[in-house]
């Protein structure tokens, strides 16, 4: 696979492919999931002529730098193998985590959701109700390489300090300590084919729950709320991509999506769980 850099911006076109019965051959690339629909991002080693459907437009990009931290809304954004990229900002690349290496998230601390993540000029930034704003150094290669896990899977992360700890302890008004790490290229990811054998063997994540892209309409969010005594938004969701001007839930059958110059292919469908009660808002678990 090239070593290539692809770019999204918001507006931008959302195409479907209509298959023929030539064969593509096709270099793995990364995986991504989302409402209802996973996709494994792939490069054409070989293109056939193709036809194309519109099917919708890019209206949000979003990267969530901290896994259960709040979102980062941007205009445009590099489309990486393991998610999207916006400056020193990636997704899903930092974790809370207790002492002993287990996941935190939202499920069982909604109030992360209110807790912003950011980077600037070498320091990390830390943001929260009634907190002082945190910074320290981003890069800090003296501190230890931690083993943590996500759900079951074994993963490592560069601890972020005791100061990190210590705030995030404090915001979070834990019993027991809580820290922070961040994921680099050469340590342990995830695979996500060890929890979904549709993913190719070679792909790796940081720290979503299964691939590194997310991708939802607008359309489907409005229909749901249809059912629903109280309206939900588009951010409970978590995507990384969200689309409008198609039909609800249309994006399911969508097995090849061309976006710019980034294609993607559709793996599987992503589950929903109770995460997407808390109010993304007031950090709040609704009923």
């Amino acid at each position: 696979v090239l070593a290539r850099v692809w770019v999204l911006k918001l507006g931008v076109l959302v195409k479907i492919f209509t298959r023929n019965r030539e064969v593509v051959l096709c270099a793995a690339g990364t995986a991504v999931a989302l409402l209802g629909l996973g996709l494994v991002y792939k490069y054409n080693v070989r293109r056939p002529e193709k036809k194309f459907t519109r099917v919708g437009v890019v209206t949000q990009l979003l990267l969530h730098p901290m896994k259960s931290g709040k979102a980062v809304l941007v205009e445009t954004a590099e489309c990486l193998r393991m998610g999207l990229k916006y400056g020193e900002l990636r997704d899903r690349h930092w974790l809370v985590i207790t002492e002993d290496g287990h996941m935190v998230t939202g499920r069982q601390q909604p109030r992360l959701v209110l807790v912003s993540l950011s980077c600037e000029g070498g320091q990390l930034c830390l943001n929260g109700p009634q907190m002082e704003e945190l910074r320290v150094p981003l890069q800090q290669s003296n501190n230890a390489v931690v083993d943590c896990r996500v759900f079951s899977i074994d993963v490592q992360g560069r601890d972020c300090g005791d100061d990190v700890s210590n705030w995030l302890t404090r915001y979070l008004e834990s019993d027991k300590t809580v820290r922070l790490v961040h994921y680099e290229p050469h340590l342990k990811a995830q695979r996500p084919s060890e929890k979904e054998p549709l993913f190719p063997k070679d792909e790796k994540v940081a720290y979503p729950d299964a691939a590194p892209i997310m991708l939802m309409s607008e359309a489907s969010v409005r229909d749901l709320n249809t059912r629903l005594n109280k309206d939900v938004s588009v951010f409970q969701f978590r995507p990384s991509i969200v689309v409008n001007d198609c039909e609800a839930f249309t994006e399911d059958t969508w097995d090849h999506i061309e976006i710019g110059q980034v294609e993607l292919k559709r793996v599987v469908g992503c589950g929903r769980c109770l995460f997407t009660t808390v109010d993304p808002e007031t950090g709040i678990i609704t009923s």
